[in-house]
């Protein structure tokens, strides 16, 4: 044999012994826990023979606490590029078979070489987290590591779409690069995320926890809000990444992608005709007015389980992709509170960073009253709302369905916000308060006076609702561009999307503003 032969023989050598990671053992292990390897779950996600590893065989450099005598290739992290439905992607999978996927100063460069490509070419980048954290034996260089890929999360911000998949251990400060992405997504029964591990939990405050109780899929999906998605099976996780990368642009200088629409767009949808009830203190379902205006009723939901009083999430109009912030009157009324404020301007804020259309579909009464919402600061996290909706520049759409009263009117997106289209449905009510409340304060001393006060307050309250409890009021001024029949709402967005599409807005020259986190 040649001496070139013997070289590509060692080649294909050392990439088999690259492959197989941790090993055997290892790979069957990961298995019977119900996990796949790093690169099976690259070749999972990615399109069919397209991905390009890069630095297959970096090692580490350790040489403390016997460190010197364990070397796999690759180093517990398998990175590079590849396509979904033939778009550049970048990717990198933490390889739980190597030393427990811990993170070591090498493995920090290779991922965050992985994202500085990213952002050169201007392409998503998706972190596959299965980690026991930093590498122990590293000491300050695992920290170093971890920091230098915080400030990468950090500068792509807003420039490349970030998602990151929690399919194993995520714990300690590897948590915050997650916390730094745009969507997150956890496995459930498998996955995990937390600062303090229960046993330090147990040691500082004396409280007995189980990680899933601390910070599984369940408790970051309702209570925390740390997670957009979660999925029962590896499979499911990696298909809704590949489906949520559809709705998205590469970039923030791209448009989203355009799919080809088989729905007309002047299908009219006569139930939405009767879907606001006679009684206003009756609910409705959102999700059904979504279902009849949005393309073929797809609407792919993000964090459903949190803050469920307002729905988010992206769905197409006429094949565009737009992003959809819609109160839920099914639930808490759809008043909002600090966390459906919270979750809301995150997602309008994305949306108008990667020039994604927003449409909201408004019915609030108001933002939840209580010692509980202001104790928790609920001033702040609306004013985040009112900020993102604000500052966003990308077409806006509002349709008001029913109420719409006091500062939550404000807050979802009316024409002083800058709207472009602001419609409204004919039972709206466009008012400070509702007539209850409004005539208790106009008419307060005068009820006192009259012979029959209930019936005297519920006269002016007829008064009140038909003067000031319409959207005709709002129209009268401006306020409302056109008031719609709730059947025809599909075509009326579809039409204000399309004159929008050449939309052009500045905000004034700053070095970012000061949103109040």
């Amino acid at each position: 044999m040649s001496n070139q032969l013997e070289k590509i023989k060692e080649l294909i050598e050392r990439r088999a012994i690259a492959r197989i990671g941790g090993g055997d053992k290892a790979i069957a292990k990961q298995h019977e826990k119900g996990k796949y390897t790093a690169r099976e779950r690259i070749a999972m996600l990615l399109d069919e023979g397209s991905f390009e590893e890069m630095d297959m065989f970096v090692e580490h450099r350790c040489t403390n606490f016997g460190m010197e005598k364990k070397h796999y290739p690759g180093d517990g992290v398998v990175t590079g590029c590849g396509t979904i439905e033939g778009r550049l992607i970048y990717i990198f999978a933490q390889d739980f078979t190597v030393s427990a996927g811990s993170l070591s100063e090498t493995m920090s460069l290779k991922i965050c070489k992985v994202m500085d490509q990213a952002m050169k070419m201007g392409a998503p980048c998706i972190g596959i987290n299965d980690s026991g954290g930093a590498r122990i034996q590293e000491g300050i260089n695992a920290l170093a590591g971890y920091a230098e890929i915080f400030q990468r999360n950090i500068l792509a911000s807003g420039v490349i779409p970030q998602i990151s998949g929690i399919f194993g251990p995520c714990a300690g400060g590897a948590v915050y690069s997650p916390a730094l992405t745009d969507f997150t997504l956890m496995m459930e029964g498998t996955s995990y995320m937390f600062l303090t591990g229960p046993k330090v939990v147990k040691t500082v405050t004396g409280e007995d926890v189980s990680q899933e109780n601390l910070g599984g899929a369940s408790v970051h999906s309702t209570k925390s809000g740390v997670t957009h998605f979660t999925a029962t099976t590896e499979e499911e996780g990696l298909a809704l990444i590949r489906k949520l990368l559809g709705f998205i642009p590469q970039n923030n200088l791209e448009e989203p992608p355009y799919l080809d629409c088989t729905d007309p767009i002047d299908r009219l949808e006569d139930s939405l005709n009767e879907i606001i009830p006679d009684s206003p203190n009756k609910p409705y379902n959102m999700y059904e007015v979504i279902g009849a205006i949005v393309d073929n009723g797809e609407f792919l939901e993000i964090q459903k389980d949190y803050a469920k009083n307002i729905i988010i999430g992206f769905a197409r109009f006429n094949g565009q992709s737009v992003g959809i912030v819609a109160n839920q009157p099914q639930y808490l009324a759809g008043v909002l509170d600090s966390n459906a404020s919270r979750k809301a301007a995150r997602f309008v804020r994305f949306c108008d960073a990667f020039n994604i259309p927003l449409v909201s579909l408004v019915d609030v009464p108001g933002f939840l009253p209580g010692t509980g919402q202001e104790y928790n600061g609920v001033i702040l996290h609306g004013a985040k709302l009112l900020y993102a909706y604000g500052e966003a520049t990308v077409p806006k759409v509002t349709v008001t369905l029913r109420k719409s009263y006091g500062g939550s009117h404000i807050v979802m997106s009316c024409k002083q916000l800058r709207g472009d289209m602001n419609y409204a449905w004919p039972t709206a009510e466009i008012a400070v308060m509702g007539g209850a409340g409004a005539v208790e304060v106009l008419y307060a001393r005068e009820a006192k006076e009259q012979e029959n006060p209930v019936q005297f307050l519920a006269e002016k309250e007829a008064e009140y609702t038909k003067l000031f409890a319409n959207p005709y009021n709002a129209a009268k001024y401006g306020y409302i561009d056109d008031v719609i029949e709730p059947r025809n709402t599909r075509f009326r967005v579809i039409r204000a999307l399309q004159q929008l599409q050449t939309k052009k807005l500045i905000n004034p020259a700053k070095k970012h503003g000061n949103i109040p986190l």
